[in-house]
């Protein structure tokens, strides 16, 4: 028996957002119940919720920075109990048998990932996201979030801080190494926070410095500004990793000039236009150019037990769901601090 409960939709590719009603999936044998306290606005929303990666779903319920409390379980789930603090990340089903599945790395799936929404389930029926009162996920595909950390605070935690704290622990920042974070929006600026906690030495690369303030409050070292021209020849060769959050185009050989002998550029930000790049500004120093998407359930999981041990989470502004649409504009004139996160109790009001 399905469940219908209050969400808020983009009925069109554009349209606004507004109040309607969803089905979801009766909770089956591995099934996990989830009332949704928080849902963070990630920029991916909007792009999806505006056609922008096209074509979509629609009617589409965005969200995939999900935190609440479990309400019910299957018979079959051993890992939740009703009232255990959860999260819910950018995808909700994977195929489980390929290598990367095995590997833990579902979120790159060879039989296709079922993302949290704008994605098909495995019965061909559309998949909606944290925009609603509550969601049906499987078990093996909700993350627990731990006591240290509130639940406001750790929604974005489901997509903006996988995708900062993966490409940070792969490519081993932490003591001794010097790792710049390009831009200090939704995405950097907990990037910035989890290299400091991490032990690194941070610096930010912002267009201007009209956000230096934060970057220091936040943890970084160095706030620098990119549109005065000498900062690419100070801080020539001063970096063992650079992660740019930022979905502008970029010179990229101005900034593989920024890396050390061996360093790596890594780009979680998806520009809609094309980077152009000189081999030569690789080859001459061994450099990488890089690119990194989230991470598994299990590493999502490492970063939310890391944050929570060092008290961590990101800066947001709570809103009601009339706001969302408010927001979205916000967010695409780069006016909010950190991220917005919408407050689940208004979806129904």
């Amino acid at each position: 028996m399905t469940d219908q409960v209050p969400a808020y939709a983009a009925r069109t590719p554009g349209a606004p957002l507004a109040r309607t009603t969803i089905a979801r999936r009766a909770v089956g044998k591995h099934d996990v119940l989830i009332d949704i306290k928080y849902a963070g606005i990630c920029h991916s929303d909007i792009h999806q919720a505006r056609d922008d990666w096209g074509p979509g779903t629609f009617p589409m319920v965005p969200g995939h920075e999900i935190a609440g409390i479990v309400a019910a379980t299957g018979p079959g789930v051993t890992k939740y109990a009703v009232g255990d603090r959860v999260g819910v990340g950018c995808f909700v089903d994977s195929c489980r048998r390929c290598e990367n599945c095995r590997q833990g790395r579902e979120q790159f799936c060879l039989e296709g990932v079922t993302f949290t929404y704008n994605s098909l389930d495995k019965n061909g029926e559309p998949t909606h996201g944290g925009y609603s009162s509550r969601i049906v996920v499987d078990e093996n595909y909700v993350l627990g979030i731990p006591e240290g950390i509130a639940l406001d605070v750790a929604a974005p935690l489901l997509c903006a801080g996988i995708t900062l704290y993966s490409p940070l622990a792969r490519w081993k920042a932490g003591p001794g190494k010097n790792v710049a974070i390009i831009g200090l929006g939704g995405l950097g600026h907990i990037g910035v926070k989890i290299a400091h906690a991490l032990g690194a030495e941070v610096t930010v690369l912002s267009q201007t410095l009209n956000k230096r303030d934060d970057g220091i409050r936040l943890g970084a070292d160095h706030f620098h500004a990119t549109n005065d021209p000498e900062t690419f020849t100070k801080l020539a060769g001063s970096f063992d990793l650079i992660v740019s959050t930022v979905s502008a185009t970029l010179d990229m050989d101005a900034y593989l000039g920024l890396l050390k002998t061996d360093g790596a550029l890594v780009n979680v930000g998806a520009p809609a236009l094309p980077n152009s790049v000189s081999m030569h500004s690789l080859i001459g120093g061994n450099k990488t150019l890089a690119g990194s998407m989230i991470g598994g359930i299990a590493e999502t999981q490492e970063m939310l037990d890391f944050c929570a041990a060092r008290g961590l989470g990101t800066e947001i502004e709570v809103i009601s769901a009339e706001q969302i649409n408010e927001a979205y504009e916000r967010v695409t004139a780069s006016d909010v601090r950190f991220r917005f996160v919408i407050d689940a109790a208004t979806f129904a009001a």
